[in-house]
């Protein structure tokens, strides 16, 4: 069991040297009010006066004391093998003066007063800093403790007015430690029950399973009281126990008095003041309880402990592997990383990669959506009439026909306004390019988060710049294949288009009243004497129809008779009752009224724009995405790769863009250092045999 004490101190030393609190090792913690004896507990384990004291705050810094048994065969060894001297019967090392060996306890103090000064500043400041001091002497018992500057209320010097608060966050910093001891330190001359010490303990430890009471100054309470009941928790209960000591007096400490005879003072008085609690009280007594505490303690922690450092090992080693090893051959190194970066840009593309990203859209999945719902929903906001007036419709028929009034609608007209609704699907094309090109842009950025990007910055400025420039490149080439989509479409419009009805649609309707018209007339010549091939008067002869302004000409309708100088015999209401089929009405009210006929016209105006646009809405749907998913998309997946090597692969830039960002090469020093001291205690841990954890 015995063997534990010194397997915990090599620990402590382990991470000290790399300054981790990852690993949480029992200790003792010693916590008291400032002046409550804190220091002289401890110089009294020690048996020697090496602490700084005086009035105010002393304890500035922790202080982690780790106290060694030595047996003569140990001191022969450690004089060998540590060059301690050879008439040394008790000595000190400091963590921070490697190999230095201390023989004098008030070189020893002197060392602790500089140390703070150097780290507090002179003037009553404190710093969370440890100091780690050990101490080796047959005289001791095996122990580690920690000393903490006291708590106070009101700060002095250059203290700042938080200060309560700082030495509240060092305390619980270290009582939090599920595997420390707290040992609660109380002057006896005051009242137990304003403890701050057995205050805080309690926060950290409300169960009171690791808090020992210690109650200093028993020879200074005021005549005609003790502290029996104190002592024996019927004042305030604590299940480890409380220990009452004498300290020396401020008059001791200046007159030197040896830390033996104080020892041997404070037995006289608890066997004269409380002699059937003296063989429970006192500076030995204590000092075994904690020997025993701490030995039980750190038996209960091992495994875990053992455990965590395995874990830890673990994770040190694989965060040191992400850092990569030291560079060989830089030429390799370089095309592997531009060869993983390509083919992560272009898994991300594709949606192979093996980092689903699961938050939000990216790559394809994210082109994919712009092409089937960013893109089709903006086409689908452009109308077909939109920003058409039926005025704007009947100004442009009457323009084609010139100075001659119409017989017909002019196709030109038809011509004019659809190209005008066309153009306007070529800036939601447009827009689509840049959005598709704005998410390439973002792959770059994904992509580069690779452990080898942050390892090496120069290369990937380099890499963002190769890629951003391909794109750029590659940009003004889809626009222009958009742009010319949609030329395209206006360079020549297909009335005989497969999927533009509309015209067969309104031929049949305005034609299926004079189809009647005709048959009725023949019947009347028939009856008459007539006969029905009789040819038809000069008027009706080979004149096309002007029905509702709709010229056959114009839309493959074909020549129809009417007659030309009886307007009173067109049949007008029946071809009245034809137009009024069509569902669509003008948005605005004209400023001047349309005649039925102007009305008809522009109706039908606008039904073949509806049709014809929708068409080519439909076309451009499905061309877009295809165009830039070829000009764009499959170009750069395709050549990234060689652009990355042909503008990067230089041996004259290799030094250069492999030059290591200091912040990983700093991390990547941290990460070693710890899996050393993690792989060095886990060695330690490992030396203890199973008898000594049970």
């Amino acid at each position: 069991m015995e063997a534990l004490i010194p397997v915990l101190n090599k620990l402590q030393d382990v991470f000290s040297t790399v300054g981790s609190d990852t690993i949480q090792l029992p200790q003792i913690v010693v916590v008291g009010t400032q002046s409550s004896g804190k220091s002289s507990v401890l110089e009294s384990l020690v048996g020697r006066d090496f602490l700084p004291r005086g009035a105010g705050i002393v304890t500035r810094r922790p202080l982690v004391l780790q106290l060694v048994h030595v047996s003569p065969q140990d001191k022969s060894r450690m004089v060998g093998e540590e060059g301690v001297p050879r008439d040394a019967e008790e000595w000190g090392k400091f963590l921070h003066a490697k190999g230095k060996v201390y023989t004098d306890f008030q070189e020893i103090r002197r060392e602790i007063e500089n140390e703070t000064d150097r780290i507090s500043g002179t003037n009553k400041g404190i710093s969370h800093d440890p100091i780690h001091l050990r101490i080796f002497s047959p005289q001791v018992v095996t122990l580690t403790c920690v000393d903490l500057p006291g708590i106070t209320k009101v700060p002095v010097g250059d203290q700042p007015e938080d200060i309560e608060t700082q030495i509240r966050d060092i305390v619980l910093r270290y009582i939090s430690n599920p595997n420390s001891i707290i040992l609660a330190v109380t002057a006896a001359n005051t009242d137990l029950a304003t403890s701050e010490a057995l205050k805080m303990a309690k926060e950290a430890d409300p169960e009171g399973r690791r808090t020992l009471a210690v109650l200093t100054k028993l020879d200074l309470m005021d005549q005609g009281t003790d502290a029996v009941d104190v002592l024996l928790g019927r004042v305030i209960p604590v299940k480890l126990g409380i220990i009452g000591l004498v300290n020396r007096s401020q008059l001791d400490i200046k007159n030197n008095k040896p830390i033996d005879e104080a020892v041997k003072d404070e037995a006289s008085f608890l066997q004269k003041r409380y002699p059937s609690l003296a063989s429970r009280n006192g500076t030995p007594y204590l000092a075994k309880t904690l020997n025993r505490l701490l030995m039980h303690h750190i038996r209960e922690c091992l495994p875990e402990l053992k455990t965590r450092v395995n874990v830890l090992a673990s994770q040190f080693q694989s965060l040191l592997n992400s850092f990569g090893e030291p560079i060989e051959d830089k030429g390799k190194l370089l095309l592997q990383i531009i060869t993983k970066f390509a083919s992560a840009y272009c898994c991300t593309i594709e949606g192979t990669s093996k980092n689903i990203e699961t938050t939000e859209l990216c790559g394809g999945a994210r082109i994919c959506y712009i092409f089937h719902e960013t893109f089709s929903k903006a086409l689908e906001s452009v109308g077909p009439l939109e920003g058409l007036t039926t005025l704007d419709i009947l100004t442009a028929i009457r323009n084609a026909t010139g100075p001659r009034p119409a017989l017909f609608v002019p196709e030109v007209s038809f011509e004019l306004l659809v190209k005008r609704q066309i153009k306007r699907l070529e800036e939601p094309g447009l827009r689509c390019v840049e959005l598709v090109h704005e998410e390439l842009q973002r792959i770059i950025q994904y992509c580069g988060t690779q452990q080898e990007m942050l390892r090496f910055p120069k290369l990937h400025e380099r890499i963002v710049d190769v890629v951003t420039t391909l794109l750029r490149k590659r940009l003004p080439v889809t626009n222009c294949m958009v742009e010319n989509l949609v030329c395209i479409e206006l360079a020549y419009i297909n009335t005989k288009h497969p999927d533009f009805t509309e015209v067969q649609l309104i031929h049949k309707t305005l034609t299926e009243p004079l189809e009647d018209f005709k048959k009725k007339e023949q019947r009347t010549d028939i009856k008459e004497g007539r006969p029905s091939s009789a040819a038809p008067s000069d008027g009706w002869r080979n004149k096309p129809l002007a029905i509702d302004g709709l010229s056959g000409s114009a839309f493959n309708a074909g020549p129809y008779p009417t007659p030309l100088g009886s307007p009173q015999n067109t049949p007008h209401g029946m071809l009245q009752r034809g137009v009024n089929l069509l569902p669509e009405v003008p948005t605005q009210t004209p400023i001047k009224k349309l005649s039925p006929k102007e009305q008809r016209d522009c109706d039908v105006i606008e039904r073949l724009i509806k049709s014809y646009f929708l068409i080519v809405r439909k076309n451009i749907q499905d061309s877009v995405p295809k165009a830039i998913m070829h000009f764009l998309v499959n170009n750069v997946r395709d050549n990234l790769q060689s652009e990355l090597v042909s503008a990067l692969y230089k041996t004259v830039e290799f030094e250069l863009l492999l030059s290591e960002s200091p912040h990983i090469a700093a991390r990547r020093k941290e990460a070693s250092e710890m899996l050393q001291a993690l792989q060095r205690a886990s060695q330690i841990i490992g030396e203890v045999r199973e008898t000594h954890l049970w």
